[in-house]
């Protein structure tokens, strides 16, 4: 059998560095590469050692996992026991995630016959298993499972981000009150050309029992405007709180909002409750989240000022709506 040791120190040198470099991503740590690059040469020439028949010794479980250790204190340095304990607990999660896609991705693709093969049964009447898997599958199979872990990581950071920018809506017109959840959006400028009152936007469906039949259904469809001029032959008892709010749109001109002018509304987000009267309500006629996350879209504006200490309750809503009479 031939071994190409060049061909295993940099396959292990390239592995290391991106496991390295992984657990950096995920600690939210920028290292210096020649830190990630000395570190991982240092994992390689581990590996290498394995050729030495001298150096058996080396390869046991309290060797390998302190050079565990010190690869982590030549890529990150010691800042803090609780930051590296963290670190190493990061690194070792990745490979552990590494290891274990390999293996599993390596007898889903097995038969049984290729599994059984692999099977031995010891004296004792144990079962013991061989693992045999080439060095390019290990090699390829290794980069897939690192992206799709990547992935998955990264969508779990977007879901908890959304979420921290969630907040409890509650708007009220007279004796009635619409609950649902909604999301601040920072880069929202959207607001009343005239009065410079800002809008906060909503789907119209949590409104289809406040507003003229039909209304619902041509909002999708869209020109607003048009639902206004109808007016004169609808009795509508909000009328002279309705308004058309001219925007411009991603990727289209000039267009109308149908909005509404409420009494209040009050946002419970952070853990502090903020109510403001100069607002509009903005009509969106599809949905804001794919998902059902958030039903309305918080202006910034409408979080200005200290605010006051939300009251201890669950604030989970999710297109709840609520007449109070």
């Amino acid at each position: 059998m031939v071994v190409y040791i060049d061909l295993i120190f940099l396959a292990n040198l390239l592995i290391d560095g991106v496991l390295l470099a992984l657990t950096a991503w995920m600690r939210r740590l920028k290292p210096r590469w020649w830190r990630l690059f000395l570190s991982a040469a240092a994992g390689a020439m581990y590996v290498v050692m394995i050729f030495v028949p001298e150096l058996k010794f080396l390869f046991t479980f309290l060797i390998k996992f302190g050079l565990s250790l010190i690869m982590l204190w030549i890529a990150f340095g010691f800042v803090s026991l609780q930051s590296y304990l963290r670190n190493l607990a990061s690194f070792y999660m990745v490979n552990f995630a590494a290891a274990g896609g390999i293996i599993g991705f390596h007898y889903m693709m097995q038969n049984s016959g290729d599994l059984f093969k692999g099977i031995w049964y010891t004296a004792s009447g144990g079962l013991t298993f061989e693992l045999k898997i080439g060095f390019w599958f290990a090699l390829i199979v290794f980069f897939v499972v690192i992206l799709v872990f990547k992935g998955v990581q990264t969508n779990r950071r977007q879901v908890e981000n959304r979420e921290s920018l969630l907040g409890h809506v509650t708007v009220c017109i007279e004796d009635k009150v619409i609950i649902c959840t909604g999301l601040l959006d920072t880069g929202n400028q959207l607001s009343d050309p005239l009065s410079r009152t800002p809008v906060m936007v909503m789907e119209a469906s949590l409104w289809e029992s406040e507003l003229p039949p039909a209304w619902v259904k041509k909002l999708s469809e869209g020109e607003p405007d048009k639902l206004i001029m109808e007016l004169g032959e609808t009795d509508y008892v909000w009328q002279d709180r309705l308004r058309l709010v001219p925007y411009r749109g991603v990727n289209r001109g000039a267009a109308f909002m149908l909005a509404l002018k409420p009494d209040s509304v009050r946002i419970e987000l952070g853990g502090k409750e903020y109510v403001s009267a100069k607002v509009l309500i903005g009509f969106d006629g599809g949905t804001l989240s794919g998902e059902g996350a958030y039903r309305a879209i918080i202006h910034p504006s409408l979080l200005e000022g200290e605010g006051k200490p939300a009251p201890c309750k669950d604030t989970k809503y999710l297109g709840k709506q609520e007449n109070l009479v």
